[in-house]
């Protein structure tokens, strides 16, 4: 199951060459930074990421693509962890760029302009069919009229 998150996840995170999107931005902030604290020595227990548009609405072709992450953790000790992110560049599970910055216990342990290699593969890759609707399914409903021939006043009337 966690294998079709993830898929599902690298479907929208690669570096679209349409823009950025704000789920890619917070998957790979997530895990470009959990790998550079674990580097560092930090024990992260977990980190959540989402990603929002600076203004509330998508931005415009013409527009420079800024997506703003904030992500909230817990190192293995208990300690809390707050990462702040204005993501320009994203590419899926491998690098990010724009400034992030991360805190661990009120203590900044991590601000850099950029982490990962952007030149690198995107990883995990997209499952076959991904950036294509899916297909339609159909749905089909039966409904079984049952009577109660030993109890006449079951509800309601007799069925």
């Amino acid at each position: 199951m966690a294998g079709l998150a993830v898929a599902a996840v690298a479907a929208l995170t690669g570096c679209d060459p349409g823009g950025l999107s704000t789920a890619g931005a917070a998957f790979t902030t997530d895990q470009t930074v959990t790998a550079e604290l674990e580097r560092r020595k930090a024990d992260v227990r977990w980190l959540d990421c989402t990603g929002s548009y600076g203004g509330g609405s998508s931005p415009t072709a013409s527009e420079d693509t800024v997506v703003r992450v904030d992500c909230g953790g817990r190192t293995g000790d208990g300690e809390d962890i707050r990462v702040t992110a204005r993501v320009t560049r994203a590419v899926s599970g491998a690098c990010v760029r724009g400034l992030v910055i991360a805190e661990i216990g009120g203590r900044e342990r991590l601000r850099v302009n950029g982490l990962g290699d952007c030149d690198a593969t995107p990883s995990p890759a997209a499952p076959p069919g991904a950036g294509r609707p899916p297909a339609p399914t159909v749905t089909v409903t039966v409904t079984r009229t049952v009577y109660c021939e030993q109890r006449p006043n079951c509800w309601p009337e007799g069925k």
